[in-house]
This record gives structure tokens, C-alpha cells and sequence, in this order.
């Protein structure tokens, strides 16, 4: 029965044509799992493909299309120029975090060949990855200052150290005193008071922002916008939040004596007074929600909004530096009342407060590296007798596992002196005063514990560079033939 049942299937022509069909198929399917995958390996996505990356951009992504070896791509993958760092997986993705921000000014390579995927072995003869290569860029160095000569002198200015070339971003009738760079580098906040005949009010200090032109785009000027006017309140100190959505001045009204405060500004809106104690010189911390601002004997972490309460409360420092780049550490200064003496200290967010240094000079600044290993500080040596009292400053490093202090540059006769760092940690830029030489010399006593003495001449202060990639024992400041004063990397 079956026998027939099976020859009048064979007869219908549809039927015999689905069988081999399906005997074809079969055998296509056993010869692929015979054979195995022969597509190769690739890279299907690379997360920085020509884009230009920032020193905050620590780590980047490559996409495989299968699972990998990973000890053959950890072993092949080539940066060129190098840059170390460690590996990380997650399936079919690897992450590559670098172990410091990439140099400023350079065209990377990234390279992978001979890797294999996870199951490849001589058997199945598997052939290694597709060969990729990936680029990525990153930005010039350059950094704003506030010229002091010839046309420059009280205006903002833009610098790019690898192509040589200046851009003034301000007009002549706007004398700058302050200002910070956003961001994605396309704009400087800055407060300047108006110029009439060679005269500025600094109590009429107002707050603008101005473009930065892009050097590929031709004729473009900078545009210059008004943030904060001064009509019925004087403005003083101010400060940009790290994502650069927020302001935060210190003002005193003109109406109402006494009423001195912080407001905040958001983007794109009006300013609004955070309504809670003064306080003095404060910082907007790295995660842009807070302030650290001095209040009383101590220092106050206060929420960004309107009557809000402290967050914190450090009461044995008196003075803020800095912070790390993403928040997790500051440089506090502790003022020691028994001898008069002053201690540097890094304070973390987990609680931990190590003294660095201690000194009877002056601490005036400190900058975090980007590995968090080294502060590069501004200090003072005190000199005092009996009729004077000098206080001569020096650049210092200061390792902050060992706590061990490597003076860098001397500064004697200097005042005033701003510091930055670069943000891939590769040089430090500092203003350094030139005397005229025709101009006596007049001195001063400084009865202040905590400011540099004021015993100088008359004259301009210029720019000078200190790379950090050079050995210790061959560092020295280069001039930059640059006249200015409170140099600023550009991020």
C-alpha cells in the first residue's frame, strides 16, 4: 500500500519537483555546516572614525561583527602615535580607555590585523580579521589671554601655538578684566568695562560673550553678545559651569545698600539671585550642580538653586584652588593660626583630607594633572627682617602619592602671576611681569600674609610656556614673544 502510495506521489510532476528541492538543499546545508562561516571578521563600527576628540575623551568603542579572540585583537591593536591604555569588553564590543588625554596638535592611527575570531582554529581554517584602519584628530593647542601692548593691550585675544597665529576677538572700546572659555571652544565669556577716552569704571563691569572664529572659515568675524548688563547692580566675580550651561556672578546692588549675592544665570535665560549667604571667592564644581564657596571659617558646597541649603560643610579651610576634572578631588588651602604657616591639602568626595605641603609662604594656585598624580602649583618663599617682608614665587610639582615638591621655575620680583594648565597635561602657561629697563624700581612693604610682595618696576607683562614632556632636570620656561596677562587653554 505504501509502495503505491509512494510511485502515485512520484507521478505528480510538483511533488517530485519539491523533493529535489529538498534534496538540494540538504545537501547545500550540510556542505556549509561542513565548511563553516568562511565571511571574515571585521570591524563594523569605530567610534571615533574621523572625529576630532578633547582631552575629556578618554575612551573609544570598536564594533566587531562576530565574537573575538581577545587576547589576538588586545595583542594587534595599534595607536600610532602610541597611546596606552586598558582593554574592556562587553560581547562584540571593545572599549580601549586611554590612560591619558591623546596630545593636542595630532593626527592618530588606529590599526588591527592578524586577530582572529573566538572559534577560529587551524582545523576550520579561519582566516584572520579584515584588515581596518581608523583615524581620529585632535584639536590645535592654543589658549586666550588678555593682551597688554600696541593694539592688543586690553583685549581678548586667541592663540594658536601650532599654526602662530593671533586673533583679537574684541573691540578697542572694551577693556577686559576677566573671562572664561566654554566648552566646545566656539566661545569666551568674558567681563570687560567700556573705554571712553583711555578711561575705563571697573564698577561698570559688564558680562559678554564672543565667538571664537573657526580658522578654516574665511572672513568670519567674532560676534559679540551682551549677557549681563550693569545698570542696577555692580557685577564682580564670576565663573562658567564645565557644560557651560550655567553662569554664576557675585553682585551688589545700586538701589538697595547691602544687598550683595550670587545669581545665577542658565542658558538662554534671565539671572535669578540664589537668595543664601554671600559667602566670598567661590568655584562651580565639575558636575556643574554645585558651588564650593568660602563661607565664615570654612568652605560651604551649596545646590545651584534658589535658598538652598548646604550639601556640605569643610570648616578648617579657608581658601579653594581647584578641582579635579571630574570632581572627585580638590586642592584646599588651611590656614594654620599657631605659626602663621599654610597647608596645602587634597580633600577627595570620600572623605579624605591629606596634607600635601606646609609652608610660611603663600599658596596662590594649583592645577590637577589629568592622571590626578601630580599638582602644579603656584607658591611663595617668605622673606622676611625686621625692616621688610618679600614673598618671592616659584612654580612647583608637587606628587601627590609621596607628597614630594620639585621646584620647576623661580619667579623673583613677580606679582599678580595666573597660571593654567594644558588640558592633555603637556605644558604649563604662565605670565611672567618685564620690567622697563629705564624705570626705577619702587618698594613696597607688603604687611598681607597671603599675596606675593609688591617690590617691582614698571612694565608689561609677557607669556611663557614650560613643557612638562621634557625630563625634569632639562625644563625651562620659553618665552613666547607674547604680550599678556591671564592665559587660558582652550579645551
Amino acid at each position: 500500500m505504501q509502495t503505491a502510495n509512494s510511485k502515485k506521489l512520484l507521478s505528480r510532476p510538483l511533488d517530485r519537483i519539491a523533493i529535489v528541492f529538498a534534496i538540494v538543499l540538504s545537501v547545500l546545508i550540510g556542505i556549509l555546516l561542513w565548511s563553516g562561516d568562511r565571511t571574515l571578521p571585521q570591524v563594523r563600527d569605530f567610534s571615533w572614525q574621523d572625529r576630532q576628540i578633547a582631552a575629556d575623551e578618554l575612551s573609544f568603542m570598536l564594533t566587531f561583527n562576530r565574537p573575538m579572540d581577545r587576547q589576538s585583537v588586545e595583542q594587534n591593536l595599534k595607536i600610532e602615535p602610541a597611546l596606552p591604555g586598558k582593554f574592556s569588553w562587553a560581547g562584540r564590543r571593545m572599549a580601549y580607555t586611554l590612560n591619558a588625554p591623546a596630545v593636542y596638535g595630532k593626527s592618530y592611527k588606529v590599526e588591527l590585523k592578524q586577530a582572529f575570531d573566538r572559534f577560529a582554529n587551524e582545523i576550520s581554517n579561519h582566516r584572520p580579521i579584515q584588515p581596518f584602519v581608523g583615524n581620529f584628530t585632535t584639536p590645535d593647542p592654543a589658549f586666550a589671554y588678555i593682551g597688554a601692548k600696541g593694539d592688543e593691550s586690553g583685549r581678548l585675544v586667541v592663540y594658536d601655538l601650532l599654526q602662530k597665529q593671533a586673533k583679537v576677538l574684541t573691540p578697542p572700546d572694551l577693556v577686559v578684566s576677566e573671562f572664561r572659555i566654554y566648552p566646545n571652544r566656539d566661545r569666551i565669556l568674558f567681563a570687560a568695562t567700556p573705554k571712553t577716552t583711555d578711561i575705563s569704571n571697573p564698577l561698570d563691569q559688564k558680562l559678554y560673550t564672543v565667538s571664537i572664529p573657526d580658522a578654516k572659515t574665511k572672513n568670519q568675524s567674532p560676534e559679540i553678545k551682551l549677557i549681563l548688563d550693569s545698570g542696577e547692580y555692580q557685577n564682580f566675580k564670576f565663573d562658567l559651569s564645565a557644560d557651560g550651561q550655567l553662569i554664576v556672578v557675585q553682585r551688589l546692588s545700586r538701589l538697595v545698600p547691602g544687598q550683595y549675592g550670587l545669581w545665577v544665570i542658565k542658558a538662554d535665560g534671565a539671572p535669578k539671585p540664589l537668595e543664601n549667604q554671600p559667602g566670598g571667592d567661590f568655584l562651580i564644581t565639575p558636575d556643574s550642580q554645585s558651588i564650593a564657596i568660602l563661607q565664615g571659617e570654612g568652605v560651604a558646597i551649596l545646590p545651584l538653586e534658589p535658598q538652598a541649603q548646604p550639601l556640605d560643610f569643610l570648616p578648617k579651610f579657608g581658601n579653594i584652588l581647584s578641582f579635579s576634572r571630574d570632581g572627585s578631588q580638590g586642592a584646599m588651602v588651611k590656614f594654620n593660626k599657631d605659626d602663621y604657616s599654610r597647608s596645602l591639602f587634597r580633600v577627595t568626595n570620600q572623605g579624605v583630607q591629606q596634607q600635601l605641603l606646609k609652608i610660611t609662604g603663600s599658596i596662590i594656585s594649583a592645577k590637577f594633572d589629568p592622571q590626578k598624580q601630580v599638582l602644579y602649583c603656584l607658591l611663595t618663599d617668605a622673606k622676611q627682617t625686621d625692616r621688610s617682608y618679600q614673598e618671592e614665587p616659584y612654580l612647583a610639582s608637587i606628587e601627590i602619592e609621596t607628597a614630594k615638591l620639585t621646584r620647576l621655575v623661580e619667579l623673583p620680583g613677580q606679582r599678580n602671576i595666573q597660571i593654567d594648565l594644558a588640558n592633555d597635561g603637556s605644558a604649563l602657561l604662565f605670565d611672567r611681569f618685564e620690567p622697563d629697563p629705564d624705570t626705577a624700581a619702587s618698594t613696597n612693604q607688603n604687611s598681607e600674609l597671603d599675596r606675593p610682595s609688591r617690590t617691582q618696576k614698571k612694565g608689561t607683562p609677557h607669556l611663557e610656556l614650560l613643557s612638562l614632556t621634557d625630563s625634569q632636570t632639562s625644563r625651562q620656561a620659553e618665552p613666547l614673544n607674547l604680550y599678556g596677562s591671564h592665559p587660558r587653554w582652550l579645551p
